[in-house]
């Protein structure tokens, strides 16, 4: 068994184990399992046919890019979970178009009248720095803090670039179509509030990655 440690300020070691392998791509597989019966409930009578194609076809072409990733590299356990986190936050707002997911428990917890299952699908969307953090460190193509502030700009520039698509596609589509895709409730700083989420994501998976003990990540045998 290798190990590699990490440099700075990150006090842990990435425990190598090459019969790991297996165990992640069933993990993959599983979770590919779990997520297409959640497609299949979201694909049935969606709120609005339009929203729920324009919604899904981006959730399809990044679990697309998971398996092209995965064959480049297999992640860690914990990465696939992650990703698959937004996959499925982001296929049921697909159905019920983000305003109007029944989240009432959640928004009566933290006391607002406002729908945020928008606000946790975008933080979400930030846990894709752990598997971008992951690859980079594994593939040794830097040091595990910058392969981290790559992680976290990335989510960041993607999160600046989707609200440049969601207020494109609003201002095409128009009417209750373009504002049911865009979700902004109202909200004129909802575009601000949707992508400090994300990097708010990002922050906390990149934790995951810095602060766990050990990690039982392979080293790519790519």
């Amino acid at each position: 068994m290798n190990i590699v440690q990490n440099s700075g300020t990150i006090h842990r070691y990435f425990v190598i184990g090459k019969n790991m392998s297996l165990n992640f791509s069933r993990t993959l597989l599983f979770l590919t399992a779990i997520y297409g019966v959640l497609f299949l409930f979201s694909a049935i009578a969606p709120v609005s046919r339009a929203v729920w194609l324009a919604e899904i076809i981006p959730a399809l072409g990044i679990l697309a890019l998971v398996y092209w990733a995965s064959t480049k590299l297999r992640f860690s356990s914990t990465a696939y979970i992650l990703m698959f986190v937004w996959l499925s936050l982001h296929t049921i707002g697909a159905k019920y178009t983000f305003a109007d997911v029944p989240f009432a428990w959640f928004n009566e917890l933290i006391g607002s009248s406002r729908n945020n299952f928008d606000r946790v699908a975008h933080f979400s969307i930030g846990f894709y720095a752990y598997p971008i953090a992951e690859y980079l460190i594994r593939k040794q193509l830097c040091k595990p803090l910058i392969a981290s502030l790559f992680g976290l700009f990335s989510i960041m520039s993607i999160a600046a670039g989707y609200e440049i698509i969601e207020w494109w596609y609003a201002s095409i589509a128009g009417g209750d179509e373009g504002i049911a895709f865009l979700g902004s409730q109202g909200d004129i700083w909802d575009a601000q509030k949707d992508m400090l989420c994300d990097t708010l994501g990002a922050m906390t998976a990149l934790c995951l990655l810095w602060f766990r003990p050990k990690s039982n990540i392979p080293y790519s045998e790519v």
